[in-house]
């Protein structure tokens, strides 16, 4: 453990399950996340429960991930994160800070963000690299990325924070809303002329939960692809390996985390092989958000609106199976003008923003 005058900083273990050992510190944690990003973006839509998100941390041979929290008088006031990707090649370990509106500017940030580095910068991936959601005043100089899509206010706190420490703004992401339902008679008309562009040599394919088998090579294919094909502007990013293996890992964290996922695909008919995917993950309250988390078209399939055809057949089956949901919410870099028309066109519109930030040793 390590402490400054004000906040003493500890790893937390991960729980085994949400009624083991250490799971009320774990559940803490995930609270006082909730509350930090409900005020930064002014809304509580990017809430998780500590079940949902419990999964994500257990399984660590894919991508390593450390937890550390930051307490004054036994509260905990902010969390730290520490990940990377396992292969081998990595070079950036990605660190993230976040304390509590009330307890900043005492020190905790940065006792817990030189904790962090301290492990870092040792470890063989010395390039440091962070996540983080940003307000966006309309004070203060605009900070612009190298893309030269999107930016933030050189007043928000985060951005603050970062650029003291050396970091400069790789890419800005836009997190987005979808108020639910949809009118269907929009869905409709759009899936109708998305699938006559696709023309016959392709066909919708869904399914709910877990990956049938005969899809997982090429849900494994398609996640591959993912790390490698989405923008990722100049952001040290290594190939995520995916494998049989690592999609039937996926479903059991799905499993454990209490959520359905809706996965709708797009089927090469000559070949018999996915061209593309989109996922919608529910909570067990379909009284709160849906999160949209990957869209992929292969690029060798891309000109054919295989995008829209995805996302509007998922935006009709969510509506079949949860019509109660009231709205869903993904994140898109915002030089990914494309998805970004696709999202749109549907009636997706702005509620955040994100930041990718890097520093090079």
């Amino acid at each position: 453990m390590s402490t400054d005058a004000a906040a003493a900083v500890e790893e937390l273990e991960i729980p085994a399950s949400m009624d083991a050992p250490g799971a009320a510190a774990f559940a803490e944690m995930v609270d006082v996340r909730n509350a930090i990003e409900s005020h930064v973006m002014g809304t509580d839509v990017l809430n998780y429960t500590a079940r949902e998100l419990l999964p994500s941390y257990q399984v660590q041979h894919h991508e390593p991930i450390r937890l550390f929290v930051a307490r004054i008088a036994g509260r905990i006031v902010g969390r730290g994160i520490l990940s990377w990707s396992a292969a081998e090649d990595a070079t950036a370990s990605w660190v993230e800070v976040e304390v509590l509106p009330e307890f900043r500017s005492r020190g905790v940030g940065t006792a817990l963000y030189d904790h962090l580095a301290a492990i870092a910068l040792p470890s063989g991936r010395p390039t440091l690299q962070a996540d983080a959601i940003h307000t966006r005043p309309e004070t203060g100089e605009r900070i612009e990325p190298p893309t030269g899509f999107g930016w933030l206010s050189a007043d928000d706190p985060g951005v603050r924070f970062l650029r003291r420490r050396g970091y400069q703004l790789e890419q800005v992401a836009r997190i987005s809303g979808l108020r639910l339902p949809v009118d269907p008679e929009l869905l409709a008309s759009k899936r109708d002329a998305a699938h006559a562009a696709a023309g016959p040599d392709y066909r919708v394919v869904s399914w709910v939960g877990t990956t049938p088998p005969e899809w997982v090579g090429d849900l494994a294919t398609l996640k591959t692809r993912m790390s490698t094909d989405a923008p990722s502007a100049g952001l040290d990013m290594s190939e995520e390996k995916w494998d049989a293996a690592r999609v039937a890992d996926w479903d059991r964290q799905l499993a454990d985390s209490g959520r359905e996922r809706l996965t709708v695909a797009a089927e090469h008919v000559p070949t018999g092989r996915l061209a593309g995917f989109n996922e919608l993950y529910l909570p067990a309250d379909r009284a709160r958000p849906v999160t949209q988390e990957d869209t992929l078209v292969l690029a060798e399939h891309r000109g054919r609106r295989l995008g829209t055809l995805l996302k509007v057949a998922n935006l009709q089956r969510l509506a079949e199976v949860s019509p109660s949901s009231p709205m869903v919410t993904t994140f898109n870099a915002e030089e990914n003008r494309h998805m970004l028309d696709v999202n749109e066109a549907v009636g997706f519109t702005p509620i955040g923003y994100e930041g990718a930030w890097k520093l090079t040793p």
